[in-house]
């Protein structure tokens, strides 16, 4: 009875099939409707992306255009001598629609060059010098008019900030000062110039509030800078990740074992090295005054430095290492047998990458899709975004005087009325080419291992190339499975999305129900989406060996999976573990180097590093660039080892290794078993009630 039960919910183990050599060559066209869909909406995908080009211009992105949308700077016209953009209320441009929309929503004009003082409109108007300078960012026509009437009119910014030109328009000034007072009258009232009645104190108040923001701004103008004196040895720092994880991998490839016990140590000593750095800090600051300042009475500091001369800053860390280096620890003392085992399985992917070496280079091939998939996404984004001049318009001809202020998507034409939904559209388009790149990725190195796995004689029964066969075999025969699983993540993931959307949306209110169920539904779509990637994944593996189509081969490997529950907790995290250490190791090494590098505590540097507001800032994009790449090195190995652990739960299921029916896995793996099957039986005693032993179980026993 319970063996019934355990095969109709986790379906029919795989019988014996003497004509099974892996692979399945002679296979037929899976999931054609959505190979027919996906072609259909690529073609669209290069039809919005030609009637974008050919509707926008974006030129406006380059170049700075007006609110009469004329171009500043252009030589023939009255703005020749005007070549950088001033913005009346720059703060309108921080909005995160602006990136949607490719559009700031505030009054824009062509100046000579950017203001140098702070002032605002109100305390200039009773200076008659000051004013004479406020004009320069102002329209024309301010004579005779009031200050109320000039600011319901938008004539002029309700004030001014120190600003420097970057790509010709005027942004925040790094280290200017803000000074003065601003008096103004009683029930003083005002147009804001979009439609707002508001008191004049309020401009006080929207005044001292901005300088927060300016401040803000200013740290990131400060980063920008880091990056333009660093963005060189930072390119140094992610080469030197590059070469130390394919020297890793190399080193893999042949020293397995030894290279799996030297990364455990070398993580831990890293990590305790950073324990006792942190403890050095923290026991120098003891002597030095203000070093006992806690971090809420410092609060919010732009001078991220600061934070380095507290001592409670280097205590979190120290307890932040401290708390991963002890759940490193018991892990590895838990998980001692259970990494033995995972290590003879990296061993056995190891010898699958040395014959099949072109594997560790496919990256490449996946990064350069990607990178062209990115690229015409943000083509296709800013064209939409920008669409003809609005200075050549029949409107502008009409009427001179008229400007063009971004209000919101739609007009006249079929074009502005659905550019909303073109948008979409390419968000969407990019999100399924994203996840189909990676798929391919995926289900190329998958039939490449599998091959490997199913030759009975290595490397005589394998293909002369393996990633090429395999990479054709998923295009002619596969590209409708590979649309189908990216489709449904890419569903998943542009919900995920307009639930942000709402979010933002409602930042501004206070329905403590509504947030808590937008809190639960992105959790909820977040866990469904790391779901689907573990389906989709172990599918593209069984559609590789079978060539069935997505779902078949999505319910085959869940079964498959579920079937070998124990075996992937053993087998398979363990070894995601053994690998992600590897990475921490890499990214720890380099970001240690960078660390000595750019925050010049050896003196050999002091000469050599560049001069930096926050050293903070290349360390961590060496650190995170660095992650980026040891994890596209052993992507390689954790995919062979996923292809590996199916094949081997398969082989096990086929055969039982006789002289009849062989196991096609090496002698390790079959070590492995045997190490393994005594895991379970330790720690899943009552696993017979529920599970009668077969032929194959007794004789591995035996």
């Amino acid at each position: 009875m319970f063996q019934y039960l355990h095969s109709f919910h986790l379906g029919e183990p795989r019988k014996y099939d003497p004509t099974f050599k892996g692979p399945i060559y002679n296979r037929g066209c899976t999931d054609i409707v959505c190979c027919i869909f996906f072609i259909i909406c690529i073609l669209g995908y290069f039809a919005v992306g030609i009637l974008a080009w050919t509707q926008g211009d974006p030129r406006k992105v380059i170049y700075p255009t007006d609110s009469r949308g004329q171009f500043c700077g252009q030589a023939g016209t009255p703005l020749e001598t005007k070549p950088l953009l001033f913005y009346f209320n720059i703060m309108k441009c921080a909005s995160p629609m602006v990136l949607l929309e490719f559009q700031c929503p505030t009054t824009q004009m062509c100046v000579e060059k950017c203001p140098d003082k702070f002032m605002t409109l109100l305390k200039a108007y009773t200076n008659k010098e000051d004013f004479k300078y406020y004009k320069n960012f102002c329209k024309e026509g301010l004579e005779g008019l009031t200050v109320t009437q000039i600011l319901s009119s938008g004539l002029c910014p309700a004030m001014l900030t120190p600003s420097k030109p970057f790509t010709r328009r005027c942004f925040p000034a790094l280290d200017q000062k803000k000074g003065g007072e601003i008096t103004v009258g009683n029930n003083s009232k005002f147009d804001d110039g979009e439609g707002n009645i508001r008191d004049a104190k309020d401009l006080v108040a929207g005044v001292k509030n901005a300088t927060v923001v300016i401040e803000a701004r200013q740290v990131v103008m400060k980063i920008f800078e880091d990056y333009t004196q660093s963005w060189y040895w930072i390119l140094i720092g992610l080469v030197i990740a590059m070469l130390i994880s394919l020297l890793f991998i190399v080193l893999l490839r042949f020293l397995a074992g030894i290279m799996v016990w030297v990364m455990i140590v070398m993580v831990i000593l890293v990590i305790g090295y950073g324990i006792v750095h942190c403890s050095m800090e923290y026991v120098s600051l003891k002597s030095e005054a203000g070093s006992n300042v806690t971090l809420k009475d410092l609060g919010f500091q732009t001078d991220f430095s600061v934070y380095l001369h507290i001592r409670q800053t280097w205590l979190a860390f120290i307890i932040i290492l401290a708390i991963v280096e002890v759940i490193i620890i018991l892990l590895l003392i838990f998980l001692r047998n259970r990494i033995l085992i995972a290590i003879a399985l990296i061993k056995e992917a190891s010898r699958a990458i040395g014959y099949v070496m072109s594997a560790l280079f496919y990256p490449l091939f996946t990064f350069a899709l990607l990178s062209i998939v990115i690229a015409y996404w943000a083509v296709t984004a800013v064209s939409l975004g920008h669409t003809v001049n609005f200075s050549t318009s029949s409107m502008k001809a009409e009427c001179p005087d008229s400007k063009c202020l971004f209000a919101f998507y739609g007009g006249e034409t079929v074009y502005h009325k659905y550019l909303i939904g073109l948008q979409f559209y390419n968000v969407f388009l990019f999100f399924w080419c994203a996840n189909f790149v990676t798929a391919l990725g995926q289900m190329t190195l998958a039939g490449a291992f599998a091959s490997y796995y199913w030759a009975l004689v290595k490397p005589d029964d394998m293909p002369a190339f393996p990633i090429f066969s395999s990479l054709g075999r998923s295009l002619r025969y596969h590209t409708g499975s590979l649309a189908f699983g990216s489709l449904i993540l890419s569903i998943i993931q542009i919900i995920r999305v307009l639930l942000e959307y709402i979010d933002h949306k409602l930042q501004g209110t206070q329905n403590k129900c509504t947030k808590f169920l937008l809190c639960c539904l992105k959790c909820c779509f977040w866990c469904l989406e790391k779901f689907i990637k573990f389906i989709n994944r172990n599918a593209y593996i069984m559609v590789a060996i079978y060539g069935k189509n997505f779902c078949t081969s999505a319910k085959d490997a869940f079964f498959l999976l579920m079937r070998n529950m124990i075996r992937v907790a053993v087998l398979d995290k363990v070894t995601d573990f053994l690998l992600f250490l590897g990475k921490l190791l890499i990214v720890g090494l380099v970001g240690i180097f960078a660390f000595f590098f750019f925050s010049g505590r050896v003196k050999a540097f002091e000469n050599t590093a560049p001069n930096l507001h926050y050293y903070w800032v290349p360390i961590l994009t060496v650190v995170v660039g660095s992650y980026l790449i040891a994890h596209g090195f052993f992507s390689v190995y954790a995919m062979c080892v996923d292809t590996l652990f199916l094949c081997f739960c398969e082989d096990l299921e086929r055969n039982d290794g006789s002289l009849a029916r062989p196991y096609y896995m090496s002698a390790s793996l079959h070590d492995i078993l045997s190490e393994n099957k005594a895991v379970e039986e330790t720690e899943e005693p009552t696993q017979s009630s529920t599970h009668q032993p077969d032929d194959q179980d007794v004789q591995l026993k035996q």
